[in-house]
């Protein structure tokens, strides 16, 4: 089995699931993103990720069934990523048509939270980060959090709690 010498090291056998599968990777990522060149860099992406996440297949599912979700969660990410930057971005071109007051502001305002954020307990930080800037969900943070998904709740309401106490202050 291929996937089970890949896990193992054996860069010829992980070549090979390239070889076999990338095609198809490749027509999902187009599918979804619309875009040739964005295909091939989340193509890459994709593998990179397979890599360096092939001790977690445990075989219960086929090798391309799990690089098909694997790909997928990528693409996801990366345009909910690319989604957060252009809003910011909407949001600046916004405050530059109110003047130089505006953007001195907002650059106070950011350090402001910035700050709030980087106070906040451990956990709170993490789950707060991972569920409002990175965008996962509940579900996803409990997971790799190896918490409860009541917890990364509670976390989320208090961090947010936190922050907004801080930003009054």
């Amino acid at each position: 089995m291929l996937a089970g010498r890949a896990q193992r090291g054996d860069e010829a056998a992980f070549a090979e699931l390239y070889r076999s599968t990338s095609g198809r990777v490749y027509a999902l990522c187009l599918r979804m993103s619309g875009d040739a060149e964005e295909a091939a860099e989340l193509t890459q992406d994709v593998y990179v990720r397979c890599w360096e996440k092939l001790a977690s297949f445990r075989g219960e599912s086929l090798f391309t069934t799990w690089l098909h979700r694997l790909a997928v969660n990528l693409v996801l990410e990366t345009q909910k990523k690319r989604a957060k930057i252009a809003q910011r971005e909407h949001a600046v071109d916004d405050l530059e048509a109110y003047g130089h007051h505006a953007q001195e502001v907002m650059i106070d305002t950011k350090l402001d939270l910035e700050r709030a954020i980087a106070g906040l307990p451990d956990g709170a930080r993490d789950a707060l980060v991972l569920k409002d800037v990175e965008g996962y969900r509940y579900s996803e943070i409990a997971q790799m959090k190896g918490i409860a998904v009541g917890t990364v709740k509670a976390q989320v309401h208090r961090a947010r709690r936190l922050v907004r106490e801080a930003m009054e202050r």
